[in-house]
């Protein structure tokens, strides 16, 4: 019996599920588009032993975000007239681990209990200008997978670059609504935990940039707020032998989000990454 997921679609308004159905597809309860209006929009999944593994999904937003991906080897499956999920089939090199299960929430109650358990959460919030609760797809990965590289961008030039790599993009503007680039953080996977990260951290200001520097942490080139007038923010990392391996990490554009994943025992670095903007509070978040 297969055990990797293989093949997502997407039925609108009731059409093509009984076709779904047919091929063996099995859908997920929840409209993606109830509060934003329009038509009714569900997943439906499929594993197929004859099909190569799905090890990538990644979410757009805007045109600009599609740069090099078709190139790169991904294929389109539109959800709204603004949203498009991504989906990566057939490698399983180094960065590329098959994706078993899904799950969607729509409620930050038990977020952070799944994320401490291995799920991996899509930054990106399904219901993202439409209102309503916070949408989010969740992956689970055949083997534990391990933080093992990060990078920051800000600008779209090097997107097909980085997905070739297989760079996984943490699908949402670290400036939103704060002005400035487009910023976003990318990261790579392993399943080697002595290959993994160990550490991560937020600067804000020069004191805990100076700091960090001190404490042998290495910094992103790219300042996160860039293009604002806000604080120059930084992501840095640290690997050290013997040190617990970073599994997965995640965004928080929900600052009410925070309680339930410290609760669960999840490291929220309360560094705002927009920090002196006006734009969304937003905290990275960080499971090993």
């Amino acid at each position: 019996m297969a055990k990797y997921i293989t093949h997502l679609d997407v039925s609108y308004e009731g059409a093509h599920e009984q076709k779904l159905q047919s091929q063996g597809f099995k859908k997920v309860n929840v409209d993606l588009t109830k509060w934003a209006g329009g038509k009714s929009t569900y997943l439906w999944s499929k594993k197929e032993s004859s099909s190569p593994a799905i090890t990538r999904i990644q979410f757009t937003f805007n045109k600009r975000m599609e740069e090099g991906m078709s190139k790169a080897g991904f294929m389109p499956l539109p959800l709204t007239e603004d949203l498009t999920m991504w989906l990566f089939a057939g490698s399983t090199g180094a960065y590329h681990t098959p994706i078993v299960d899904f799950d969607v929430t729509i409620k930050v109650e038990g977020e952070g209990q799944m994320f401490r358990q291995g799920w991996e959460r899509l930054a990106c919030n399904l219901n993202r200008e439409a209102g309503g609760p916070w949408i989010h797809f969740w992956i689970k990965r055949e083997k534990p997978t391990y933080i093992c590289d990060v990078s920051a961008t800000d600008s779209y030039a090097s997107n097909y670059d980085y997905f070739k790599a297989g760079y996984i993009r943490m699908d949402e503007d670290l400036n939103r609504f704060a002005g400035g680039s487009d910023v976003f953080i990318w990261f790579r996977q392993t399943i080697d935990p002595l290959h993994a990260l160990t550490d991560l951290a937020v600067s804000t200001n020069d004191h805990e940039h100076q700091v960090l520097q001190q404490q042998c942490y290495k910094p992103m080139s790219v300042d996160l707020n860039q293009g604002t007038r806000g604080n120059q923010v930084y992501l840095w990392y640290k690997k050290e032998e013997g040190s617990k391996p970073i599994q997965a990490i995640t965004l928080l554009v929900n600052p009410d989000a925070a309680a339930d994943y410290e609760k669960a025992g999840v490291n929220v670095i309360k560094r705002n990454l927009n920090t002196g903007t006006k734009g969304f509070t937003e905290y990275l978040c960080v499971n090993q």
